[in-house]
């Protein structure tokens, strides 16, 4: 009789044991994303899939706890196993700017659960190229893919305050699949949290941009905006014309001006006209030309594109540090200064030319180098310089330049210091994989542009002094006669700054300002449209 109790006791425990394991079955896969086999080769975001087993062999190889192999886990579930940092074109956008992150997060932020020196070497290497030769069997291609959503998780697990975002929008900050732009408004828009609690609460420029977007998704609801006749432009004020009602509602309706349905060129529609032309990269003229109908014409739909475009740049976004900060954005040729939220001062800049891109990257101005010797990079020797030279046997000499050496197959040469060196009269350093520097340039003209892509790479500023003397603030003995005289004296001279200032290069061509302004830019580069391409599913006509 004992035994038969015993035994209907020990069968009654495996029984709440079974039910107990089932209850936590059912609790992990509510945390799990099931595998979303409606994503196919044919409407997915990246055209290199890999098989599951190899994500069970990582985990196990890896000997990855629970906690993160179930998040690795579900994050491929919600791909159907598709690459989310690579595709055959090399690495995705979304795998440059979450290395940015990654980089700023180790080297600045001393994020020691993040550092592996064997991925550091691999990444390295490959964000240093514009395209990458990609092959679907190489393994250690697939580790590497892993590792970085691996790091992925730890990031997001350990740096994005609890509670504002969930697993699920996690797993979306890489695109899955081609959607229509309209369906993803809406469901970023309409999205709801029990807890209250929203990204947008925690990012800042993120939260500017969603704004927006509802503004621009209510407008597309409603029929977008009028097509702007050409024939408004180069009217003037005081003219008279109906069509300049359909350009008052046009600018009305992003809010550029109050309602006028009036016919008359008056001053509300010339300042509503400045107010367009500023947060589209112009000078405030209050004149409309050809350009400006053009980009008036835009489609609301290709607008709301672009927001979510860089609403996805910008989850990439470093926290901004507490103290000085230097961020420039390359489409917007400006560079600001803050001091912590403060805005110090701006300048315009000259980014690199399209086939000569400005990378995004973060780093640290250490140095400052007066009446700088200009480097040429072996680019520009091979592709200009020695053809030049071939031309023109005096070429050096007639340009300031000297042959350091002829060893190997091309020379090694620089500018001397003063007049006509390409660098100017200062430069500043902040070591980057990329070799970007500021400097002044002799070439001033073309600070006088509203778009002002013209270099090789490297950002010229429009008032290099300024900066320097900027810099060097805190410094007594850097005067500004000092400071002149450095940039003046042809003698090449380092300073090391006493406290680095971080610098944040982004590419971004929508934004909001610190006056809660909406900006638009052009995408000098095309990564909107390699973008766009991969991002959004074409329409059916």
């Amino acid at each position: 009789m004992k035994k038969m109790i015993l035994a209907i006791g020990m069968f009654t425990t495996m029984l709440i044991s079974c039910k107990d394991q089932e209850k936590e079955s059912k609790k992990t896969e509510k945390k799990m994303t099931k595998r979303d086999l409606s994503i196919t080769k044919e409407n997915a975001y990246s055209d290199l899939f890999f098989d599951s087993m190899a994500l069970v062999n990582f985990i196990q190889s890896n000997q990855l706890p629970d906690s993160i192999a179930r998040r690795l886990t579900s994050f491929y579930n919600a791909r159907n196993y598709q690459y989310a940092w690579f595709s055959s074109d090399g690495l995705t956008e979304q795998a440059r700017g979450f290395w940015n992150l990654h980089n700023y997060q180790t080297n600045y932020a001393n994020d020691s659960a993040l550092y592996d020196k064997a991925l550091q070497k691999k990444m390295d290497g490959m964000v240093m190229q514009d395209s990458l030769s990609i092959n679907k069997a190489d393994k250690e291609l697939l580790n590497t893919e892993m590792t970085l959503t691996q790091h992925f998780i730890t990031y997001a697990r350990t740096n994005i305050a609890d509670g504002y975002i969930k697993r699920k929008e996690m797993e979306r900050f890489i695109p899955r699949m081609k959607v229509d732009p309209l369906y993803l408004a809406d469901s970023l828009i309409t999205k709801t949290h029990k807890n209250g609690k929203y990204y947008e609460d925690v990012n800042s420029n993120y939260k500017g941009l969603k704004t927006a977007l509802k503004q621009y998704y209510d407008i597309a609801q409603k029929g977008g905006w009028p097509s702007v006749p050409a024939s408004v432009a180069g009217m003037k004020k005081g003219a008279q014309s109906p069509e300049l009602k359909v350009l008052k509602k046009r600018l009305e309706l992003t809010g550029d001006m109050p309602v006028d349905s009036t016919i008359i060129f008056d001053e509300g529609l010339e300042k509503g006209i400045s107010r367009f032309q500023v947060r589209h990269g112009y000078k405030p003229t209050g004149v409309v030309d050809a350009q400006l109908v053009k980009d008036m014409n835009v489609p609301v739909e290709e607008r709301i594109k672009q927001l979510l475009l860089n609403m996805g740049r910008m989850q990439w976004m470093v926290e901004e540090p507490k103290g000085q900060m230097i961020v420039v954005n390359i489409p917007e040729f400006i560079l600001h200064v803050k001091d912590g939220t403060k805005k110090v001062f701006d300048m315009g800049v000259v980014v690199g030319k399209d086939g000569h891109n400005t990378m995004m990257f973060t780093g640290d101005l250490n140095q400052i180098v007066f009446s700088p010797y200009w480097n040429l990079p072996s680019s520009i020797v091979k592709n200009e310089i020695m053809p030049a030279m071939a031309k023109n046997s005096n070429y050096l000499a007639s340009h300031n330049m000297e042959m350091v050496s002829n060893e190997g197959d091309l020379p090694v040469i620089r500018q001397l210091p003063g007049e006509g060196n390409s660098l100017g009269k200062v430069k500043f350093l902040f070591p980057n994989s990329f070799n970007i520097y500021f400097h002044d340039t002799p070439a001033k003209s073309l600070f006088k542009k509203d778009k002002r892509a013209y270099s090789h790479g490297c950002i010229r500023l429009s008032e290099p002094q300024k900066m320097a003397e900027y810099l060097l603030k805190d410094d007594k003995t850097w005067t500004t006669e000092k400071i002149n005289g450095a940039m003046n004296s042809g003698e090449e001279k380092y300073v090391k700054l006493d406290k680095p200032v971080h610098v944040l290069i982004t590419y971004y061509t929508s934004w909001v300002d610190d006056e809660g302004l909406l900006h638009f830019a052009d995408d000098i580069y095309d990564h909107d449209k390699k973008l766009t391409s991969k991002m959004f599913a074409v329409k059916k006509a």
